[in-house]
């Protein structure tokens, strides 16, 4: 995959594309230019042309949808995947969540799109969240892909064991610098449940420090509750971040059941080898959640 921008040459990565970009100028300079495709119209009388704008998770940049945003480039559909701030490129980890959300609405302003597909993958639901209520009149409808949907004055933290959320803040506090990694151990038994080792070491070795300030952060989202934009939930089954079991906790219904009425599917899969490895279902069922 190629990333250009003005202030920042991207050194390449492991997920190629095909499909060339040209530079984009951005109000915030980490931002990447978009995916595009040439027009195909065998795809496209197949599918509803749609423009998507895809938010990644916490230990992960713009090329964790790198699969995903190639196969719904070739289905016809136009593609953007903002980085935001504390991420990719960007060397600077304090930062808040409000300074991510913002950089993705500016972002949507700046290339002036319309009818927008805001989809999110993991900590990425609390971003889309909040760009909702930011630019509500450019949605055409949000895709939760086993992604927070927090309460009003809720924050991610809440949504973990509290035994977890005590080892995140060890985590934490033992960085320095006052952000989280997790071990590959960890790692490798609940983001990559079902992943070869190798799988497991490679997606491991794309993750970095994520900024621990808007994991702790309560989030105001009376007016993301009065939205009417509509709203799908795509649930991968397999995903064993949040443990299964217990019902307070959970990616659907626990959360997925707080965006009222909502388009669902589900697919088979965990929370991080499924997107990389099997990027076409994923997109898939992207495109079916998104659809008219």
């Amino acid at each position: 995959m190629t990333y250009l921008n003005e202030n920042y040459h991207h050194p390449g990565s492991s997920w190629p594309s095909p499909y060339s970009s040209s530079p984009i100028p951005t109000n915030w300079p980490y931002m990447p230019t978009p995916w595009y495709q040439g027009d195909d119209s065998s795809y496209r009388s197949k599918e509803q042309p749609l423009t998507f704008v895809l938010v990644h998770g916490s230990w992960a940049d713009t090329s964790f949808w790198a699969g995903i945003a190639s196969e719904l480039s070739k289905k016809g559909h136009t593609v953007y995947v903002p980085e935001f701030p504390g991420h990719g490129a960007d060397p600077n980890k304090n930062v808040t969540h409000a300074m991510m959300s913002k950089s993705i609405a500016d972002f949507i302003i700046s290339h002036n799109l319309h009818n927008v597909i805001l989809v999110a993958h993991s900590f990425g639901g609390t971003l889309i969240q909040k760009v909702a209520e930011l630019v509500p009149d450019r949605l055409k409808r949000l895709v939760f892909l086993n992604a927070f949907v927090l309460k009003d004055g809720g924050m991610a933290a809440d949504e973990f064991p509290p035994q977890v959320t005590e080892q995140f803040k060890q985590l934490v506090a033992s960085s320095k610098n006052n952000t989280l990694m997790l071990p590959f151990e960890l790692f490798r038994e609940t983001f990559t449940n079902l992943a070869t080792l190798d799988q497991a070491k490679r997606i491991y070795s794309k993750a970095s420090p994520e900024p621990a300030g808007p994991l702790f952060e309560k989030l105001d989202l009376k007016k993301f509750y009065s939205l009417p934009i509509p709203k799908s939930y795509v649930h991968i089954m397999e995903d064993n971040v949040i443990p299964f079991g217990d019902p307070n906790y959970g990616w659907h219904p626990h959360m997925s059941s707080r965006l009222g009425i909502f388009r669902f599917l589900q697919l088979h899969g965990d929370h991080m080898t499924t997107p990389q490895y099997e990027p076409k279902l994923v997109a898939d069922k992207l495109y079916e959640a998104s659809r008219d």
